[in-house]
């Protein structure tokens, strides 16, 4: 009975972590969060205020992406001929936590760009994270052929950014923002394309860190508080407010309130299972079930800071 109440736990506990991170995607698909982090990572929109970008430059409502059983098994609505996933007949489908597509000011008239957000809990999943990036790069651009462009029209294609948010990175990464794009280089001689025929592709990582970190501020510490299990909700109001002017519309409270519930949630089942092998089996299912790493596993838990390094060890014995 002890085994199955843990499992059943293990699973109570997995399942609202699940909940935890859609809620977390949606929060980030706010056009005023889109906004900051458009901001803070884009040169386009480094001269816009915040509430320019949010009301001026995110086209439509921003797409929450979810995964199909099978490629087909999909109804996703489409914005101005883009959806928020790539599926062909020969291959998988690659589902985008967050695709929208955004104006970005430009001497010369307005220009179109699409944009993807990832929330990645583990910045280190076993490959590269740039490498997938830059795939998911690669995907938006030839996923234009036939809605944006068809035959030669390479003239037509759009930009294409994807930033990811790393919301447990290695200690070297923690707080910083990094961008990878395309440069030009002369070899011999020294041609001058236009900037608008390569800049094409933006990958950004951005990883949160905490404050008890260097470059606490601006959209890192605006992320963390968002996002962050620990920072009650009555914080997280305060702090976006104050700081960063974020004001708590319906949709965007009902969403904190949800995470904020449903991390205390899992905290309370950690912090209430009392057997070793049944807090060692709770830390299992998360990893297995959500990807997070060991130690985000064991802060969902509510396991203490002196008892971690106890469960890692017999965690890697078994």
């Amino acid at each position: 009975m002890e085994v199955n109440t843990s499992i059943a736990e293990s699973i109570h506990a997995t399942d609202q972590y699940a909940q935890y991170d859609a809620a977390c995607k949606r929060v980030l698909a706010e056009k005023i969060v889109l906004a900051w982090i458009m901001k803070s990572c884009l040169k386009e929109y480094q001269d816009c205020c915040v509430e320019e970008i949010a009301e001026k430059y995110i086209e439509g409502t921003p797409q929450v992406g979810k995964v199909p059983v099978l490629p087909d098994e999909t109804n996703a609505p489409r914005i101005r001929g883009i959806s928020s996933q790539d599926t062909s007949l020969t291959e998988s489908s690659s589902t985008y936590d967050i695709r929208f597509l955004a104006f970005a000011p430009d001497a010369e008239g307005p220009i179109q760009m699409i944009v993807n957000l990832e929330a990645q809990n583990e910045a280190d999943p076993g490959y590269p994270l740039i490498k997938r990036g830059i795939f998911y790069c690669g995907r938006m651009l030839t996923a234009q052929y036939g809605t944006e462009f068809t035959h030669s029209q390479y003239q037509k294609i759009k930009k294409v950014v994807s930033i990811w948010v790393c919301m447990a990175p290695p200690k070297k990464w923690k707080n910083s923002i990094t961008r990878y794009h395309l440069t030009e280089e002369n070899l011999v001689g020294s041609v001058r394309e236009k900037l608008e025929n390569y800049d094409l592709i933006d990958v950004v990582m951005l990883c949160l860190g905490g404050e008890d970190q260097e470059n606490y501020s601006g959209v890192l510490k605006m992320l963390d508080v968002l996002l962050s299990p620990k920072t009650g909700e009555m914080k997280k109001r305060q702090i976006l407010g104050d700081e960063f002017d974020i004001p708590m519309t319906e949709t965007l409270e009902r969403e904190v309130h949800l995470m904020c519930n449903l991390s205390q949630g899992v905290k309370e089942l950690g912090r209430t299972e009392g057997r070793t092998e049944g807090i060692i089996e709770s830390i299992r299912s998360l990893m297995a079930n959500t990807g997070w790493t060991l130690e985000r596993a064991m802060e969902a838990l509510g396991i203490p800071e002196a008892d971690r390094l106890k469960y890692a060890g017999l965690l890697r014995k078994q």
